[in-house]
C-alpha cells in the first residue's frame, strides 16, 4: 500500500507527515516549516514545495501521486479558489490547482475543522462511530462532518460550518461582518470580551474558567453564556444531522463545563427527541489531528 502524505496548512506554520498505513499511529516522518503568510502568497506556495521536498528527503521515498492537504478556508468547488481563509493574501486563489501545477502532484484538499474531524473519527476519540461531528472552537469556531469514514464538504463546499449559524441578529459582531453568529458569542475572544463588559476587567480565557470555580459571578455568567448557548447550536445540528459522536476541539472546547450532565440537559430539552444518547468526546490526537486528518484525505 502507497504511503500517506498529509499538509496542514496554518496562518503561522506548514506541517507535513508521511504515515505508514499499516501502523498509522506511528509517522514515518514529521516536518515544520514557517508558512510566514506576510510574504505573500506565492511566497506560501513557495514553503509548502519546500516542505514537501524536506519530507522526501528525510524519508528517503519517491514524491507520492497525491497529498492530502489541510487549507485555512474551503476551495469552492466551482470556481476552484479558496474561500472563508482568515489568510487573506490567500482567498481567491486556485491555491489547489497552483501547488499542482508546481509540484506536478495531485492535491486532495479540506478545510482545518474536516481535517481535525477526519483524524478523530478515523485514529482518535471517535473511532467506530458511524457519524462524527468534529468541533472546533478556539479563535474561531467551525466544525467538520465525516459519515462512515468519509468527509462530507456539501453542495458549496462549507458542511459543517456551523459557526456561522445566527444565533442572535442582533448579537455581537463577528470577524466575517455578520451578527450573533455562535462564532461571535461562544470563540474564545467572544468570551473574553462579554466577561470585560461585565467585570471591567480584561482577562485571557483560562483566568475566567479558574474564577468560575471560586464564584466569581460573572465568570459563571460567562461560561453560562458557553453551555446556554453551545447546547441551543449543537441541537440544529442534532437534529438534522443526528451524529452518533461529536468531538470538541480547540481551546474553548477544552473547558470542562461543556461536558457535564448538566450541559447534555440542556440539549436534551433543546432536540426533537426525550433523549440525547449521542457521545460528546475529548479529542485524543492533540496538535497531530489536523496533519493526520490531511493524510487521511488520500487513504483508500
Amino acid at each position: 500500500m502507497e504511503h500517506l502524505w498529509g499538509i496542514d496548512l496554518g496562518g503561522t506554520k506548514v506541517e507535513g507527515v508521511i504515515l505508514d498505513p499499516a501502523a498509522l499511529g506511528r509517522p514515518i516522518c514529521r516536518v515544520r516549516v514557517a508558512t510566514e503568510s506576510g510574504k505573500g502568497y506565492a511566497h506560501i506556495l513557495a514553503q509548502i514545495a519546500t516542505l514537501v521536498k524536506m519530507l522526501a528527503a528525510e524519508s528517503g521515498l519517491p514524491l507520492p501521486q497525491r497529498i492530502g492537504m489541510g487549507t485555512p478556508g474551503i476551495v469552492d468547488p466551482r470556481s476552484g479558489k479558496l474561500k472563508n481563509s482568515n489568510t487573506q493574501c490567500m482567498n481567491g486563489e486556485r491555491v489547489r490547482d497552483d501547488i499542482e501545477a508546481a509540484l506536478g502532484i495531485k492535491f486532495e484538499t479540506a478545510n482545518d475543522a474536516n481535517c481535525f474531524a477526519l483524524a478523530e473519527a478515523k485514529l482518535g476519540a471517535a473511532r467506530g462511530y458511524e457519524t462524527v461531528f468534529g468541533i472546533i472552537m478556539g479563535t474561531g469556531v467551525g466544525g467538520g462532518i465525516v459519515i462512515n469514514g468519509q468527509v462530507v464538504n456539501g453542495c458549496h463546499g462549507i458542511a459543517g460550518e456551523w459557526g456561522q449559524i445566527v444565533m442572535e441578529p442582533n448579537g455581537p459582531l463577528s470577524p466575517h461582518g455578520t451578527r450573533g453568529t455562535l462564532e461571535a458569542m461562544v470563540a474564545g475572544p467572544a468570551l473574553e470580551r462579554f466577561y470585560a463588559e461585565r467585570s471591567g476587567q480584561k482577562l485571557k480565557l483560562a483566568e475566567i474558567v479558574a474564577r468560575a470555580g471560586a464564584d466569581d459571578p460573572h465568570a459563571q455568567a460567562t461560561i453560562e453564556r458557553l453551555t446556554d448557548t453551545f447546547a441551543r447550536a449543537i441541537s440544529i445540528i442534532i437534529d438534522v444531522l443526528d451524529p452518533h459522536a461529536i468531538v470538541l476541539g480547540g481551546g474553548v472546547g477544552n473547558i470542562a463545563a461543556l461536558y457535564t450532565q448538566e450541559t447534555r440537559a440542556k440539549i436534551t430539552a433543546a432536540i426533537f427527541n426525550p433523549r440525547f444518547e449521542a457521545a460528546i468526546l475529548k479529542p485524543t490526537l492533540g496538535d497531530s489531528a489536523g496533519v493526520f486528518g490531511a493524510a487521511m484525505l488520500v487513504a483508500g
